[in-house]
């Protein structure tokens, strides 16, 4: 494949009023994409917006909606063709994460989790993965994390929807092989984002340096932009996904939920939002 032309791109972009998503929108903005920024904050989607308009002179539309709903992407590419956009690219970024032990979780918080970060992204994705696979240079990226490489006490449903966001990304990844459409599922470890803005929290760092939301986003940016892209790229922290490979089944549960509670004993948390 080639590089992407980024001109001739108009991609979605999930989670945007803040984080990596916001991060994803100036970088692809820079890169000169037309771009559709969803999140709940319209306050700040409407600011980033009007800033990359200024900044790059590109088009941004601003859609304030909750993905956690049903039929998230449908009802988004309908209202978004309604208006004469039609998408060439998808980050799916929007999703959240709760810290604590799984008999303390909060039921109905466990189910919003779920269906933003699995049942959104799968409908989105579904929703246009025609028209992305039809776009010549087509791009979907979703966004995993580290800890989808192995269980995760006390981040037990974040994790499994991340290991679901993984495992999904990859076998998309296969599936459209020779389309053109370009596939990636971006693993992040510890990242310095509002997920973690709990004062002076280090909850779920296992160990690993945070990197900022530049620099995950210019590893995704510019891996996809490979000849050869991988299905998913580890951004940071990569030797606990090695360990995770190497342990045993066992031993690897036992040591992530020995660090989970030196650093629940360490660093109280409280439920956070990425």
């Amino acid at each position: 494949m080639n590089g992407i032309d980024y001109h001739r791109q108009t991609v979605i972009v999930t989670g945007a009023s803040s984080g990596l998503g916001a991060e994803f929108a100036r970088q692809l903005a820079r890169r000169g994409a037309n771009l559709v920024l969803v999140a709940r904050r319209a306050d700040r989607l409407e600011s980033l917006a009007a800033e990359l308009t200024r900044a790059h002179g590109v088009t941004v539309t601003a859609v304030a909606r909750d993905l956690g709903l049903p039929d998230a992407g449908r009802t988004l590419r309908a209202e978004l063709e309604s208006r004469g956009i039609y998408a060439t690219g998808l980050v799916n970024n929007a999703g959240f994460g709760t810290h604590d032990a799984f008999t303390d979780e909060d039921p109905d918080r466990l189910q919003s989790m779920i269906a933003l970060n699995v049942s959104a992204l799968v409908d989105l994705s579904r929703a246009y993965i025609d028209p992305l696979t039809s776009a010549d240079t087509g791009v979907l990226i979703n966004v995993a994390s580290l800890l989808g490489f192995q269980p995760t006490p006390y981040l037990s449903v974040y994790g499994a929807t991340k290991a679901f966001v993984l495992s999904f990304t990859e076998s998309l990844w296969e599936e459209t092989r020779g389309t053109g459409l370009r596939v990636l599922a971006v693993c992040p470890g510890a990242t310095r984002t509002e997920f973690y803005d709990v004062a002076g929290s280090q909850s779920a760092d296992y160990g690993t340096k945070r990197a900022t939301p530049e620099q995950v986003v210019t590893i995704a940016l510019d891996t996809l932009d490979r000849r050869s892209a991988p299905p998913s790229v580890i951004t940071n922290g990569r030797s606990l996904a090695v360990v995770g490979k190497l342990l045993p089944r066992r031993p690897m549960v036992r040591l992530m939920g020995w660090m989970a509670r030196r650093q629940r004993t360490q660093h109280p948390v409280a439920l956070t939002n990425s």
